[in-house]
């Protein structure tokens, strides 16, 4: 079987198209109001736990401030990434690549392996492992796909205007619309650092032959 399936290259490819412009249109939605609360409600400073920083336009889609098309562009972009993460899922489930490549097992769990796993990334040794994936990769996937993308849709959803009357039983499970509206950026934040050290650790293994098996589906192996 090759190492990445048809079914993970597509929704790679497609996630990170929703994800850059959910993430750039956002920063605009962010600038209009840039208090975040917790609880119900909150509208003035003085009641906010953080400031988010102004973001400038070469950061943000569209590249000047324009609320109604950036929010446009978020719900644009908001239901193939939210479709395409049930498709993963479904899909992972159907061909065992989740239990069979991203499950941890409890010896994986030890101190004592943990440590090994973290001296062998910092020598920058991806391919230590016995399986597919070593086991920090296994944690970050699989906290990626199983916490901060859903939350990210379950926040989305819970400060959607208009979704409320439907899904007011969410916004209570989190807390409020403005908690909800506060995971939302940290889960944001959360994904955009999961990018950066995923980009880093790409450059670092080999981007050209990392792409490429991202593309073609790389050398076959045994699973």
């Amino acid at each position: 079987m090759t190492k990445h399936a048809l079914s993970t290259r597509l929704w790679h490819w497609l996630n990170v198209i929703c994800v850059v412009t959910l993430f750039m249109s956002g920063l605009t939605i962010s600038n209009a109001h840039r208090y975040l609360y917790w609880g119900d409600w909150g509208f003035s400073p003085s009641m906010a736990w953080y400031a988010v920083p102004r973001f400038p336009n070469w950061m943000t889609i569209p590249g000047r401030y324009n609320l109604a098309v950036a929010r446009d562009w978020h719900i644009l972009m908001a239901w193939p990434f939210a479709v395409g993460l049930l498709f993963m899922w479904v899909a992972m489930l159907a061909n065992r690549h989740f239990q069979r490549d991203i499950t941890t097992t409890r010896d994986e769990w030890r101190p004592k392996a943990i440590w090994k796993d973290i001296v062998e990334h910092l020598k920058l040794n991806f391919e230590h492992a016995g399986g597919k994936y070593n086991f920090l990769q296994k944690l970050a996937y699989g906290t990626v796909l199983g916490v901060f993308l859903p939350m990210m849709i379950f926040t989305g959803i819970s400060i959607s205007p208009g979704m409320e009357p439907s899904f007011g039983w969410l916004v209570d499970l989190l807390g409020g619309r403005q908690s909800a509206r506060s995971l939302h950026f940290i889960f944001a934040w959360l994904l955009f650092a999961f990018f950066v050290v995923h980009l880093v650790l790409v450059l670092l293994s080999g981007p050209i032959g990392q792409i490429r098996s991202m593309i073609t589906g790389g050398k076959t192996h045994e699973a």
